[in-house]
């Protein structure tokens, strides 16, 4: 019992995707969907997106991270990881809420994809407009 005392859990939404993030004392091991960071998130700007809450309060080395991803893209899904992580951050540790809160890691980014209207050939954009 007292190792799950040890594990701390996390929520990251973004987009359509969501994460459900575990966080616990280690050695800096991120696994993603039972694969390792690099090898989920091909691109460098990925996996720095999804490893920023870490890399803010300096414990990258320090904690391991485990996650399971669903919903949405590669982009959504490494901002939800970023989310969750932070959100078990902040239950790690309470003091930590600041500087996460500062680097803007708390908040959820609630840009959502916009519905496709009649009439229209997407979102925003119009049929092109005939005079005569």
């Amino acid at each position: 019992m007292s190792a799950e005392s040890t594990i701390f859990l996390g929520t990251g939404r973004r987009k359509t995707a969501t994460a459900r993030v575990r966080l616990q004392s280690g050695t800096g091991k991120i696994v993603i969907n039972d694969r390792e960071l690099e090898k989920y998130f091909t691109t460098d700007a990925f996996v720095r997106g999804a490893m920023a809450p870490l890399l803010t309060v300096e414990l990258r080395d320090k904690v391991d991270v485990s996650a399971n991803v669903t919903g949405g893209g590669i982009t959504g899904q490494a901002g939800a990881v970023a989310h969750g992580i932070a959100r078990a951050l902040q239950k790690m540790n309470a003091e930590l809420r600041i500087p996460l809160k500062k680097a803007g890691h708390i908040t959820r980014d609630p840009r959502e994809k916009e519905r496709k209207k009649a009439g229209q050939p997407g979102a925003r954009k119009r049929f092109q407009f005939s005079k005569r």
